[in-house]
């Protein structure tokens, strides 16, 4: 299979090239050509199957071409090795806790994923592979566990000073070995428009092969698929309309969840709940797209004024904003708000969500004032250890630490300090 560039003027590529590639030549994300939908018959035995083969026949159409069975088995293997249980809130309401894995955050999957393909595509290279990220919370330290130790690989974080929790740093920060993270005087905006910048900066492109680790990636992206997926199996037997309530920042979550629908995953709806940076939901309302700058939140890695994977769901539905109204839903909700939830579910269900999770919540329980039959799964994207300030404060709980969070909390943060894409740039090429 061929990927395109969603802005038509880069020649199509292989899985292989969009990977290490990152984004096209024409500043255009990648695209696969086509999407194949499954047989009707994995969906009405898909309780039959493990995650891994469910896993192996959504993927395989995509990188097939690039990756024989064996090799794709063994990726999925080391990827999806732990758990993606949905938990029931109520009668209607249901989170898919996505947070099992090694830095207890959704982008797990597709970190792993992805850099258990580029350590397969660059064994035979000569040459190092840089990949270069911007992070508003968890992709910083999903990545670089995802990408420790990966011979042939170095990865620098970028992430916004100030603006991510402690916990978040620590994960990014203290890995050592090929990771390093450079602390942006900024927001995630500037950390995002620096790495889309570096890679279209010739003197960088000549000295050395850029990628990236965000969700602009395709094989970032798209395992996350596996999710909607593994929770539909789940919760199939209950014969109820199921939509996905999805926190989103960059969009590549739900727009992945899309894509599962396109294989013919049985799901009509979507909504995608944001924090206060709110310009798909005014999109949704207004039909124009205004990006703006992202404003700060208990919701941080959510914040993100110019989300990149929305042009991919604009381009799923055809740019026909009819046909995209009728599968997706967008609301957005305060700091307030978020903490009010939060408090609210925990008193209903004693279930401790995250901030993330509880604007996934507001924007389920907004859908279902207008479709109350619905069965709808709010997705829990990372532990709430991992904000535990905001948590402990709005509950009135200790929280205890999991394995995971402990190991690094002793660690020393090592940063480097930037404020401009100059001094990014020296940095790349000085190293």
């Amino acid at each position: 299979m061929k990927f395109y560039s969603l802005n038509k003027k880069a020649p199509d590529v292989s899985f292989r090239e969009a990977v290490i590639n990152g984004i096209a030549p024409d500043k255009g994300l990648y695209f696969p050509e086509n999407i194949e939908r499954l047989p009707k018959s994995f969906f009405e035995t898909i309780e039959d199957l493990s995650n891994q083969e469910i896993a192996f026949n959504a993927i395989h159409q995509f990188v097939s071409d690039e990756i024989q069975n064996d090799v794709l088995r063994e990726i999925l293997k080391n990827t999806l090795d732990f758990e993606f249980p949905v938990v029931e809130i109520d009668k209607n309401v249901a989170t898919l806790e996505l947070f099992h894995g090694p830095t207890m955050a959704f982008k797990d999957v597709g970190a792993r994923f992805m850099a258990q393909c580029l350590g397969y595509f660059s064994k035979d290279e000569k040459n190092e592979v840089t990949v270069l990220v911007a992070t508003s919370g968890d992709t910083g330290g999903a990545v670089a566990n995802g990408f420790l130790g990966v011979d042939g690989v170095k990865v620098v974080i970028l992430y916004p000073s100030g603006k991510v929790s402690d916990i978040q740093e620590r994960q990014l920060t203290t890995l050592g070995q090929n990771i390093t993270a450079l602390e942006v005087e900024g927001t995630f905006d500037d950390c995002q428009a620096m790495v889309k910048t570096a890679f279209l900066d010739e003197a960088l492109l000549s000295n050395m092969k850029l990628t990236s680790a965000n969700s602009i990636n395709v094989a970032r992206w798209l395992p996350q698929l596996f999710y909607f997926l593994f929770a539909y199996k789940q919760v199939k037997s209950k014969g109820r309309e199921i939509v996905f309530s999805v926190p989103s920042g960059n969009f590549g979550n739900i727009c992945a969840g899309m894509v599962a629908q396109k294989l013919g995953m049985p799901v009509t709806h979507f909504i995608a709940a944001t924090n206060v940076n709110d310009t798909v939901p005014q999109f949704m309302k207004t039909r124009s797209y205004d990006p703006k700058p992202s404003t700060a939140t208990i919701s941080n890695a959510m914040d993100v004024g110019d989300p990149s994977n929305f042009v991919r769901i604009r381009h799923l539905f055809e740019d026909d904003f009819d046909i995209l109204e009728h599968h997706l839903s967008s609301y957005s909700f305060t700091d307030t708000e978020t903490k009010k939830a939060l408090l609210d579910i925990y008193q209903s269900s004693e279930y401790c969500a995250d901030p993330h999770g509880a604007v996934g919540y507001l924007g389920l329980k907004k859908y279902q004032e207008k479709h109350p039959d619905t069965y709808g799964i709010f997705l829990e994207t990372a532990h709430p250890v991992k904000f535990l300030d905001v948590v402990e404060e709005t509950i009135g709980k200790k929280l205890p630490l999991p394995p995971q969070i402990q190991k690094v909390m002793d660690k020393e943060k090592k940063s480097i300090k930037i404020k401009t894409y100059s001094d990014l740039s020296d940095f790349l090429l000085n190293r």
